[in-house]
């Protein structure tokens, strides 16, 4: 009886390893199928851009585009280490989708000490900054850098402004919409904007399904004799430009998205002067994991051992507008990081720093090295898109810039690039020979347009230009 129960023991041991080598085998195997392509899982999983409203699958790999395990993907990271590329990087996925602002990693590198920030345990315990405030978790230390830089830079009118301070511009967008519907109405706020609109316009303004606002489309198609909030998004994203609110009525309050309003994207014309207006660290620095935000309203997001928050800000005129959004961040997330904020200041102050010293020998201001680097990779990708009949790229028109005098045209952070000829998908089209981009159709617009990221590293941006020209139809 006892070789019996031996033997029976065995065998179930044995099965059991058989089973587990099994599920390792698959977790393996599905692991490889799928780590080329991690970022789209997780966004399709988290549904960051989602499914488009017609019911479309989102961006990524499809059926028709399937690549070998042997793949490499060029993605950006945060440990800055360039994938190793055994090709020519012939193999090579580009992954252009997003607009990770890491192209500013080498500017910031040399900055060493100068942007490093220390803080004790016993330092920002409370929940409080500034009870006196309308935001009273805005650090007076970041108010004062986000003052001073748009004096420097002069693209915003601040004076009689209240500064109301995000964790990144999404929540600032939100916080925006809440303050601005009318939480008695018998229907929701209608929200619209130009198309091509940014792409996450959509999703954001539905995702919390208040009841408070809904997403009404493209604002050029819109006419009904309804409230309505319009954004307008200038410099524009994805196209790069200039923008005016287009809707034609007396019923609509206007909120400005100025995230790309800098003079390394596009020449400063004068201070922005508008009701409310957004900011944010990510496009202004390059900072995307310090998530701030900033809204300036008239009217009617840290490294410390782990990645805090960026932060923007919106400058606000009306009190009451500014006190709502306050009240819909203090629900959310009871306020927004004091760690982020400092450093957040910092790197402002820096850049303040940097813009009073210029006539010093040998100083580069951070404009002047972003100006530089962007000027130059939309050189290089007009002279790629030159070399081939299969795609074009929007022109803009110069003007002088009162920061820097220059007299440029826009240099946008995403190139909106057309597919000449046949090709309608453009995304699809692009995706076959491992570039990932995200379709007009994410943007309102057509599907023969897709947005490429300009911030990328060196490594990624130089193999973009290397392979558009060799691209054949």
């Amino acid at each position: 009886m006892a070789d019996f129960a031996t033997f029976v023991l065995k065998n179930v041991l044995v099965v059991s390893l058989a089973v587990n080598m099994c599920l390792i085998w698959k977790i393996s195997f599905e692991d490889e199928q799928t780590l080329a392509f991690s970022w789209e899982n997780i966004r399709q999983k988290l549904h960051f851009h989602g499914c488009c409203s017609n019911g479309e699958e989102s961006n990524g790999i499809g059926k028709d585009a399937h690549v070998s395990t042997a793949t490499q993907i060029l993605a950006t990271t945060s440990s800055g280490a360039a994938p190793f590329v055994t090709d020519g990087g012939e193999g090579v996925v580009i992954n252009l989708d997003h607009g990770d602002p890491t192209m500013y990693e080498h500017f910031w590198k040399q900055k060493g000490q100068e942007t490093t920030v220390v803080t004790s345990s016993w330092q920002h315990i409370s929940y409080f900054s500034d009870i006196k405030n309308v935001c009273w978790f805005l650090e007076p230390g970041l108010m004062s850098a986000i003052t001073r830089l748009h004096k420097v830079v002069g693209n915003a009118v601040t004076e009689g402004r209240h500064i109301v301070v995000g964790t990144g511009s999404s929540q600032l967008y939100q916080a925006a919409l809440f303050a601005l519907s009318p939480h008695n109405a018998s229907r929701p706020m209608n929200v619209v904007s130009a198309a091509p609109f940014y792409s996450s316009y959509p999703l954001m303004t539905d995702y919390l399904r208040s009841g408070l606002h809904k997403w009404a489309g493209d604002a050029n198609e819109f006419s009904k004799q309804e409230p309505y909030i319009e954004l307008v998004t200038s410099p524009n994203n994805p196209d790069g430009f200039t923008r005016q609110n287009v809707v034609k009525g007396n019923k609509g309050i206007l909120v400005h998205d100025l995230a790309y309003y800098w003079p390394q994207y596009t020449p400063i014309l004068l201070p922005a002067d508008y009701d409310i207006m957004l900011f944010t660290v990510s496009k202004s620095t390059g900072h995307a994991g310090t998530r701030i935000g900033i809204d300036s309203s008239k009217r009617k997001y840290l490294h410390l051992g782990f990645i805090l928050k960026c932060h923007s800000w919106a400058l606000v005129k009306d009190r009451e507008i500014a006190k709502k959004m306050t009240t819909f961040i203090e629900i959310n997330t009871i306020g927004v990081s004091k760690d982020s904020q400092i450093r957040a200041a910092k790197i402002l102050q820096a850049i303040s720093d940097s813009c009073d010293h210029a006539n010093q020998k040998d100083a580069e201001t951070f404009f002047d090295y972003s100006y530089k680097l962007m000027a130059q990779r939309w050189k290089e990708i007009r002279e790629a898109v030159k070399k081939t009949k299969l795609f074009s790229l929007p022109n803009f028109p110069q003007e002088t810039c009162t920061f820097s005098g220059r007299t440029f045209g826009q240099l946008p952070a995403f190139a909106w690039l057309r597919c000449e000829g046949e090709v309608d998908d453009c995304e699809s089209f692009l995706r076959r020979n491992k570039i990932l981009t995200r379709g007009g159709k994410h943007f309102g617009g057509s599907t023969k347009y897709v947005r490429i990221s300009m911030l990328s590293r060196e490594n990624e941006f130089k193999l973009l230009i290397q392979r558009l020209p060799a691209i054949i139809s």
